[in-house]
């Protein structure tokens, strides 16, 4: 298969030495003669160990080139890599000028092309990027229908500066985001190298991922950051904390919190939490993403809230109100706090979980819920069917194992607000499920 590589930064060029290296005949574009010019003379523009070897041993081998013309490379190729710059604005958002020139370039040759071509965007761009502006500027100036004349795909990069060789050869993943399957299957060819799972999603979903990728370690940079600042006003070894804190791969390191849904609760979460900024406060450190926590916990039930004033029905039936499912623990439940919210608003709110009886409930479990909502005795039921039966919105709170059928058994004038994702089949409601985050 013959490839073509559009932008010689450092993606592109560490992609163009891989491929070769690996028998593709790989050509480079760039409009910098500089850059062109280094590649054809065996060596990187890009300062990395192991890099010049590969791009010198490529252009021995004959299977790796660089020049500028865009018209001969896609003409030539089977397959053509987009890995220009994306620029942040100045109000943050991205720059598409570079993608949006070489999409028209490709767009152009693909006009005077027969051959099914595949287009692989490989630039970090936001979500919808794809289908708004790559497709509609190739369609335009080839005057061709993506999915039938020629194939596009998203597919993210994960490398890191001074370790891209390594990172190419031994991702956690390959993703690959299309709408079209001829071309994903044809992507998904080059990479058949690789012993990391591929996964085959749609467009968004793999630009999303990028981004959620390094939103998340930006975020435990900060984290850890903060940790060590409170530990520093003590003089605790902040490396033996978050050493010991990553030996724990069961919660701590794991998908097990990664999960979007409803807000978190519980006895510890919220009361352990609010007593670190209390002593990092009174230790006079700042700790922005500490601070931030709790006040984005409550935006998660004010976001339930809406859903359900949304919907336009004062009846509204409640599955699960412990803080998750299996315990009858309602401390910081937030399902108690929402549950008290509707009530507030003039809902007509029952309740069922089968884990939770007022008779059963002791000590500080007691107190809070009788604190928290008095009357709960008045809204609770022993059943499920009675719920199902009387209310006009059905609101899942917990996982529990009995709800998982609920999606199946609402009438036609019911809706289902689904805060833990209890179901995948949600798509057949015709407009009667509501997911929080999905």
């Amino acid at each position: 298969m013959n490839i073509s590589v559009f932008g010689l930064g450092y993606v592109g060029v560490v992609l163009a030495a891989c491929l070769a290296d690996n028998g593709y005949r790989v050509t480079g574009i760039d409009v910098n003669p500089t850059k062109v010019d280094i590649i054809n003379r065996g060596r990187s523009p890009i300062i990395e160990k192991g890099l010049d070897d590969l791009v010198r041993s490529g252009i021995e081998s004959g299977n790796l080139s660089a020049g500028s013309d865009t018209q001969k490379a896609v003409i030539d190729s089977d397959l053509s890599f987009v890995c220009v710059g994306t620029p942040s604005n100045g109000n943050g958002n991205i720059d598409l000028m570079y993608v949006k020139r070489v999409c028209e370039q490709i767009g152009t040759a693909l006009a005077e092309k027969s051959a099914y071509h595949v287009v692989v965007l490989r630039s970090t761009m936001l979500p919808g990027s794809t289908e708004e502006v790559v497709i509609p500027t190739l369609e335009a100036a080839s005057g061709k229908k993506a999915g039938v004349d020629f194939g596009v795909c998203f597919n993210p990069e994960f490398l890191r500066e001074g370790s891209s060789i390594e990172d190419f050869y031994n991702p956690p993943f390959t993703i690959i985001g299309s709408e079209d399957p001829h071309a994903a299957q044809v992507l998904a060819s080059i990479y058949s190298m690789l012993s990391a799972p591929c996964f085959f999603i749609h467009v968004k979903e793999a630009e999303m991922v990028k981004y959620v990728n390094n939103a998340f370690h930006a975020l435990k940079v900060a984290f850890a950051n903060e940790i060590g600042s409170i530990c520093k006003q003590q003089e605790i070894d902040s490396h033996t904390v978050m050493d010991i804190f990553c030996k724990d791969t069961k919660l701590n390191l794991s998908p097990y919190y990664l999960k979007p849904g409803f807000a978190f609760g519980g006895s510890c979460l919220p009361k352990d939490l609010r007593a670190l900024l209390f002593h990092s406060m009174r230790l006079d450190v700042k700790t922005p993403v500490l601070e931030s926590i709790l006040p984005s916990n409550e935006i998660q039930i004010s976001r339930a809230y809406q859903m359900i004033k949304q919907l336009g029905h004062k009846r509204v039936g409640v599955l699960g109100f412990s803080f998750k499912d299996g315990t009858d623990d309602l401390r910081e439940s937030p399902m108690v706090e929402l549950i008290e919210y509707l009530i507030g608003k003039g809902y007509q709110v029952q309740v069922y979980d089968r884990n939770v009886s007022l008779a059963n409930l002791h000590g500080a479990n007691r107190a809070y819920i009788e604190k928290e909502i008095p009357h709960i005795t008045s809204l609770m039921t022993e059943s499920m069917e009675t719920i199902l039966q009387n209310s006009q919105i059905i609101v899942i709170g917990n996982k529990s194992a009995e709800f998982k059928d609920v999606a199946n058994r609402i009438g036609e004038n019911q809706y289902l607000v689904d805060l833990v994702r209890i179901t995948n089949g949600y798509h057949s409601l015709n407009g009667q499920y509501h997911g929080i985050n999905w």
